[in-house]
């Protein structure tokens, strides 16, 4: 175990708990956190501390907590912001292992609260405490019936008990979800909130639960990571551990990145690198916090499907059509059940209906009950059904069916999402699901979302973990750079650069003149193709800067003045600084290649549709640098374009390896160079037929300033 989490052990699992700003006002943030401790029957040591009073809710207060002799191992601080170093200081001098932090208005205001924050860390570093916050709501440890929370949430009982830790950067937003866990069945080990994570991280928080007994799922709210690296090391770990990772992160629109940054002072990463990320390292992102603690209890309960195919059954025709619809809409694939699932399925059911999705509604009443059970184990015993979705209407014997559905699939059946559509109606059988501790869900979108989350994560299961580090590399790349001034290469100096990293470019040479162009195309050979250059043009098309097919000296004097002409139209005071002459290439497919750092997780490769409606056409995959060859192919076969790629309707098979080749080399360009290389495209690269390669026709790229 990590030494430091064996401190986070203790603050999370403490034996005794000390309350600054203890008071018996439940309208207090102090008098909360005192009534929840009594309230739902911590068995602990707890210590108000109160600079007068002598007792609080008949436990025996201290005006200053280093007084006592016992040392306690957590310390709620409910205190204004002007008392909060002297009493983190005297629980310091006290010997408390960690502390709580409720209050706000530090770094997520500005400069001052920000100085205000650095002080307390200062204060913590001096007496070897750890803090969880400022700013955060605290936290809730159902096995040892602990509410260290001001929360409302907390106020209603029972406390959520289960296997789901949740670490979240949003207090109200853990609040909220222990309230939706109390109201669905499920609980926690430990839902815990991190505030500003000025000492206590999230990170710090998923790793304690992937060494936590009592945890069996992982659900984070995720607004920004401080170490992008280590959180990807960690869900390495969560995989083998056989935990899985479930995230909601805010920040996907550019608003709510914005919020993110003013609200906890965290660093938003792109939400795109975002979602890479986690596809590779097998945690599964959800654009939804309530569904975060449905599919967790899901995957406890069921775990993954061993098939990414979805059976449907209702007792009724329209639900049961709707349903297999919007499956299909989810991306889901209804799974074809076999010969002799069908044949036990035709004696149960009237002649004509579908076997996916199964109606098993207008039954005899006599048999129905039997037959909606038989017909149940029967899909979920055929080996092509990965997992079922019961959309429960209103039938007769409905509580009596939800039951037995239930119970069939909590002890052994296929992973089953139940869904109740009904109302009030079916409160009973929500009632009985809860006490066999069977998921459930009221509608059908959290159905879909539970099932696409399951079927993602058997996914990313079956694919091959990325690799823990990347491989030493050639320092030919940084040897390179080295010296160049920050800002954007020209195409020559780009594609120098990809040729060290091992990918085949046109071979250009900057012509300062035209006839320094003419003589250049001579030794090419006609047709060519010419390109302005200047460090200040990003897009040369819209600039008029690329002249194709050019095939004779006459033709080539007329493009180098419409280049020039354009150039100075496009960015007024702009001196064209010459033209690179290539070679006229035709054949193969464009597309984009490209990477760039990112502020989260460091050096990102992408791939993508290319050429100059790159942009339009949104075809791009992209994940966490340095990937395989192997990794590569699998993001090039997600690209819309891969049908083309692969021969599709009479075209030539596409050099994909080598496609892949160039996507792993320009990837470990990046990760050599780290933050030296802000970004760089090759658009287009030129797929060509098997067996001819690829070939980068023209790039850009930019460099930060050198760092030594």
């Amino acid at each position: 175990m990590n030494p430091e989490n064996s401190v986070l052990r203790a603050i999370l699992n403490p034996r005794s708990v000390a309350v600054f700003g203890a008071s018996g006002d439940p309208a207090k943030f102090g008098g909360r956190v005192m009534h929840f401790l009594l309230k739902h029957g911590y068995r602990g040591r707890i210590v108000p501390v109160h600079p007068s009073a002598k007792e609080v809710l008949g436990i025996p207060a201290v005006a200053q907590l280093s007084a006592v002799s016992e040392p306690v191992d957590v310390c709620l601080l409910a205190l204004p912001a002007t008392h909060l170093a002297a009493a983190l200081d005297d629980c310091g001098r006290a010997g408390a292992r960690g502390a709580v932090v409720i209050t706000a208005d530090f770094a997520e205001t500005g400069a001052e609260g920000a100085a205000r924050q650095q002080e307390l860390i200062d204060i913590a570093r001096r007496h070897g405490l750890r803090i969880i916050g400022p700013n955060c709501l605290g936290y809730i440890n159902p096995h040892l019936n602990l509410a260290l929370t001001s929360s409302v949430a907390l106020a209603t009982e029972p406390m959520p008990r289960g296997e789901i830790g949740l670490g979240c950067q949003s207090g109200s937003l853990m609040a909220s979800l222990i309230s939706h866990a109390q109201d669905c069945g499920a609980g926690f080990s430990v839902a815990a909130t991190v505030g500003n994570q000025a000492d206590i991280e999230l990170c710090d928080l998923l790793e304690y639960f992937i060494e936590d007994a009592a945890t069996r799922a992982i659900c984070l709210y995720v607004e920004g990571l401080k170490d992008g690296a280590r959180f990807l090391e960690l869900a390495r770990r969560a995989r083998a551990a056989g935990k899985p990772v479930l995230a909601v992160k805010a920040g996907r629109s550019a608003a709510g990145e914005r919020l993110t940054q003013s609200h906890t002072a965290s660093l938003a990463g792109s939400y795109a690198v975002w979602a890479a990320a986690c596809r590779d390292h097998a945690v599964i992102l959800l654009d939804d916090p309530e569904a975060l603690i449905y599919c967790a209890d899901f995957l406890i309960r069921f775990g993954a499907p061993a098939k990414s195919t979805i059976a449907v059954i209702s007792p009724s025709g329209g639900t049961v059509a709707v349903t297999g619809d919007r499956v299909s809409a989810a991306g889901l694939a209804l799974a074809e059940p076999g010969a002799e699932t069908c044949a036990a399925l035709r004696t149960l059911l009237p002649p004509g209906r579908l076997f996916n999705p199964l109606d098993v509604g207008g039954l005899p009443r006599s048999s129905g009950l039997d037959s909606a059970l038989t017909a149940y184990e029967l899909l979920a015993k055929d080996p092509a059904v990965g997992a079922i979705l019961i959309a429960v209407a209103t039938t007769p014997q409905l509580e009596d069916k939800v039951r037995q559905w239930g119970w069939a699939a909590i002890s052994g059946g296929k992973p089953t999402a139940l869904l109740l559509t009904p109302g009030s109606l079916v409160d009973g059988a929500r009632r009985a699901l809860k006490e066999i501790r069977c998921p459930y869900t009221n509608r059908l979108d959290d159905a879909l979302r539970v099932l696409r989350a399951a079927v993602d994560y058997g996914d990313a299961l079956r694919d091959p973990p990325p690799p823990a580090a990347p491989q030493a590399w050639t320092e030919g790349p940084r040897r390179h750079v080295d010296g160049l001034p920050a800002g954007r290469l020209t195409e020559p100096e780009t594609k120098a650069l990809l040729r060290t990293a091992g990918i085949c470019t046109t071979e250009d040479v900057l012509a300062p003149t035209p006839d320094d162009a003419i003589e250049q195309a001579r030794h090419i050979g006609f047709p060519v193709v010419l390109k302005g250059v200047c460090r200040a043009l990003v897009h040369k098309s819209e600039a008029g800067a690329v002249r194709l097919g050019i095939s004779d000296e006459a033709a080539l004097r007329a493009a180098w003045q419409e280049i020039r002409c354009g150039l100075e139209a496009h960015l007024p005071g702009t001196a064209l600084e010459g033209c690179v002459v290539q070679p006229m290439l035709s054949g193969g497919i464009e597309l984009i290649v490209g990477c760039r750092w990112d502020a989260q997780f460091g050096p990102v490769v992408v791939v993508g549709s290319g050429g100059v409606l790159v942009e339009i056409l949104d075809d791009v995959q992209m994940a966490v640098a340095p990937v395989s060859a192997a990794h590569a192919r699998r993001l090039v076969e997600a690209l819309r374009i891969a049908p083309v790629l692969a021969g599709a309707r009479g075209r030539k098979l596409a050099d994909i390896d080598a496609l892949a080749d160039a996507i792993a080399h320009l990837s470990e360009l990046a990760a050599a160079l780290g933050t030296r290389l802000a970004e760089l495209d090759i658009n287009p690269l030129l797929v060509r037929e098997s067996g001819q390669g690829v070939i980068a026709l023209d790039g850009r790229a930019t460099l930060t300033e050198q760092t030594r």
